[in-house]
């Protein structure tokens, strides 16, 4: 494919604080190497980590970030606030310029990174969608040629003619993406503005940004915090943490990534031996989360599959243990509960002395997107409780996308199933 982005080593640095070095000659120092095109002589450059307070003058927004884009591509941009995603888009829409390194682009950038970003209050819409379009290079005739499409997708025909210092925010951010989706730009760059609209324009958006994308052969970048959304709709994506490129690569994998090292849920939890729940018969060891390949896993995807490990002692011979498990949602609605009785293989026989692991598997296409805690009963001979434990282990469910890609997150109940449908013409 065509590159249509390069991003060479690119960095961008801001001063923290107040400027100056306190002393003349200082200062004149500085400005001498930057004279010469050498880095500060007084600067203490940070790592961009809002949690942690600064001791130096500058950090890096961005730092030594090179990756390339293809045309006809749908990259989206994830990371935590404060992790450059924005500032890498504004140096993508030349808004502002590297410190460090080059990046070179082909065709023409349309750019949606703030409300109200590229018209002028005081214009009407109408002549906001015609001076945006001149700044694009447009004509006048090509514009008025898309004026339509372009009033009718925001939905602000009655407003078109006000100015929109007077528009709320919804409206705003309408008629700012139908102009920057339909005076056809090479690249489109639309940043987490979408979530001012309502449910209907945001399904609306992804769907033109899906069309300008796979039909029209044009680049898309996007950025969201809203992982169903970014699945959706891209095709790769770009993972950012404190200004450093993290992965880029499948939306699926990188997204899995992301989710990781957001998502600090308790997917382990191990007991000392001597204080494990439980008694003189048996004691509960640990509880883990896994992916079907036997992985620990601290997030999953509606479609995947995934097993509870349970490590137990029996500590008597001649006894049986077994387990009833609780799924909980996090409005603690009670999803399921099962107990260990339906397998035979371990559950039913009779155990002797020793360390046992036992496999829970939970099914893909069940669980609606949420959060849901697993409360677990130990028990001896199936009737006697040996050990009550609430919340053991956090289950993150998130929806990929991949069915109903028009509507994504969270359905309506509290189970989700992927019911078998079958349609027979008469």
């Amino acid at each position: 494919k065509e590159v249509v982005i390069k991003v060479d080593n690119v960095s961008k640095m801001y001063r923290l604080g107040q400027f100056g070095t306190g002393s003349f000659r200082n200062d004149f120092k500085r400005w001498l190497y930057a004279l010469k095109g050498k880095e500060d002589p007084f600067a203490k450059i940070e790592a961009n980590d809002r949690t942690k307070k600064s001791t130096g003058q500058y950090v890096w927004a961005l730092n030594d970030i090179s990756f390339e884009i293809s045309k006809g591509d749908t990259i989206g941009f994830i990371g935590k606030n404060g992790s450059g995603k924005s500032t890498l888009l504004k140096l993508l829409s030349r808004i502002t310029t590297p410190t460090k390194g080059s990046i070179k682009s082909k065709g023409r950038i349309a750019s949606l990174l703030e409300v109200g970003t590229g018209f002028h209050p005081d214009l009407t819409g109408r002549e906001n969608v015609y001076l945006n379009g001149a700044i694009l290079g447009m004509t006048k005739t090509e514009i008025s040629a898309k004026f339509d499409e372009i009033v009718d997708f925001s939905g602000v025909e009655k407003y078109i003619d006000t100015p929109v210092k007077r528009y709320s925010s919804g409206m705003y951010v309408r008629l700012a993406f139908a102009v920057a989706a339909f005076l056809e730009p090479e690249i489109l760059i639309v940043d987490e503005v979408l979530a001012v609209g309502d449910s209907e324009f945001q399904k609306k958006c992804l769907g033109r940004m899906r069309d300008v994308s796979t039909n029209d052969g044009r680049t898309v970048l996007f950025v969201s915090h809203n992982m169903s959304a970014i699945q959706a709709l891209c095709n790769k994506s770009v993972f950012l943490e404190f200004g450093q490129l993290i992965s880029m690569g499948a939306t699926h994998q990188v997204i899995e990534q992301y989710l990781s090292s957001y998502w600090n849920a308790n997917t382990y939890t191990e007991w000392p031996e001597e204080s494990a729940p439980g008694d003189s018969s048996g004691r509960l060891l640990s509880v883990a989360l896994l992916n079907k390949d036997y992985q620990p896993v601290t997030t999953s995807f509606l479609e995947d599959e995934i097993y509870i490990e349970y490590t137990y002692k029996c500590l008597v011979d001649n006894i049986k243990l077994s387990f009833s498990i609780e799924i909980v949602t996090d409005r603690d609605e009670i999803l399921f509960s099962s107990p260990s009785l339906a397998d035979d293989e371990w559950s039913g026989k009779v155990h002797s002395i020793g360390t046992y692991k036992a496999y829970c598997l939970l099914p893909a296409h069940f669980f609606n997107e949420a959060t849901y805690r697993l409360n677990i009963l130990f028990l001896r001979n199936f009737v006697d409780v040996i050990a009550d434990v609430h919340d053991v282990i956090t289950i993150q469910k998130f929806d990929s996308g991949l069915y109903r890609r028009d509507f994504i997150g969270e359905w309506r109940g509290i189970a989700r199933p992927l019911i078998s449908w079958n349609t027979i013409k008469q």
